[in-house]
């Protein structure tokens, strides 16, 4: 039998685990209910289970049945800050909290995984490493699990690294899709406060009014990033916060915005975290404001290694034939701390998608309230990341 045939045959199993994670979101590093549903369901496998110890993560080692290289697969764990709108039978049980990114089908599709390998832990030449992660949104979850020594969990380095992200549009139910090179962009945050002498809304002149200048800047940056990036090594600035003052006819003594900034190269990375600050200082003086700006580095470009990708687009072929792969002829602009792994290893990632809509460009996506995620491509995800692992690990 083959491990998709295996794997549907868990497919009622992992929807069902899926379907009780789904209803206990929960956000950031530390995930206790979460980190026992996996425990649970990993427990009786012939495999080596660790607890992260500054966050709640669950690293699970399966040892093959003869030496070779070690083999990573990772499924994220956390939820998003988002009341669930969905109208799921099986809808979130806490307000502010969802799993709006389909992080419950990766952890539920990496149990699926690990099922399926160590069934097969024999026909293993090598390791596999499962790393099931807290905090991917925004808390670099990844970073903290790999300071805590995941890329070794084997006795030795992890040599590959595959993961998987479901999408809730986009691409249609089963597509599976990824890149050469760079899949998806570098994340940095840009932090502005500036800094004037409030006063009476009446009388500016008697003042030192920061939200024009503040103002200015957000558009600066969007000129910017038009005038001094190439088209085809662009950026991307959205500012997302800002926030001044606290009644009309009162003139605030600062004004604070946030930007997230995106970038799809290390040189254009570099320029910007630069140039961006460079410019809300010197629009500041201008003004004969003080400025404190900052760019915070968060993720990464996830890159994924060209003969990687070769690899998984030849395997997703043969295992579920030519139509189910797609390239992408361009990164995603969103960023994923799964770069910190392909940093180190070589390796690749891919997404699948999961719409439950007929027409994938308009069901909501991912970290929407409203979007919701076909829990019946479970079983060929968690087939598809098995059979990289073996066909890695086959002598």
């Amino acid at each position: 039998m083959s491990l998709r045939t295996d794997a549907a045959e868990l497919s009622d199993e992992l929807i069902a685990l899926r379907r009780e994670l789904h209803q206990i979101p929960e956000i950031g590093l530390h995930l206790p209910r979460t980190q026992e549903k996996v425990l649970a369901a990993l427990d009786g496998l012939p495999m080596e289970v660790t607890s992260g110890k500054s966050l709640t993560s669950v690293v699970g080692v399966l040892r093959g049945g003869a030496p070779g290289p070690v083999v990573l697969l990772r499924g994220d764990m956390d939820a998003l800050p988002v009341t669930e709108r969905s109208g799921v039978d099986f809808t979130s049980r806490h307000e502010g909290s969802m799993h709006a990114c389909g992080h419950d089908l990766h952890t539920a599709g990496l149990v699926g995984a690990a099922r399926l390998l160590s069934a097969h832990r024999q026909e293993l030449a090598g390791d596999v490493v499962f790393m099931f992660q807290p905090g991917e949104e925004g808390h670099d979850g990844a970073g903290h699990m790999i300071e805590e020594g995941v890329l070794e969990a084997a006795g030795r380095p992890v040599e590959r690294a595959y993961g998987l992200h479901v999408m809730a549009g986009e691409y249609p139910r089963g597509l599976f899709v990824a890149r050469p090179g760079t899949l998806m962009a570098a994340s940095d945050g840009l932090l502005v406060r500036v800094i004037g002498a409030g006063g009476h809304g009446s009388s500016p002149h008697r003042a030192l009014d920061p939200v024009p200048a503040a103002c200015e800047m957000v558009n600066a940056l969007q000129t910017m990033v038009t005038r001094g990036f190439s088209i085809f090594d662009p950026v991307v600035v959205t500012v997302g916060m800002f926030h001044a003052g606290t009644r009309r006819n009162v003139i605030p003594d600062e004004a604070v915005f946030e930007a997230t900034v995106r970038s799809f190269s290390p040189q254009a990375r570099e320029k910007i975290q630069i140039e961006s600050v460079r410019l809300c200082e010197r629009i500041g003086a201008a003004y004969g404001l003080e400025v404190q700006a900052r760019c915070q580095p968060e993720y990464p470009l996830t890159v994924n290694n060209a003969q990687e990708f070769d690899f998984v687009a030849a395997t997703t072929k043969e295992v579920f034939g030519e139509e189910r792969f797609q390239q992408l002829a361009d990164p995603i602009a969103g960023s994923e701390d799964f770069s910190r792994v392909l940093d180190r290893v070589p390796g690749a990632y891919v997404f699948l998608g999961a719409t439950r809509s007929a027409d994938p460009q308009t069901a909501p996506g991912n970290h929407s309230p409203l979007a919701t995620f076909d829990d019946s491509v479970l079983s060929d995800g968690a087939a598809l990341l098995a059979e990289l692992a073996l066909r890695r690990l086959t002598p």
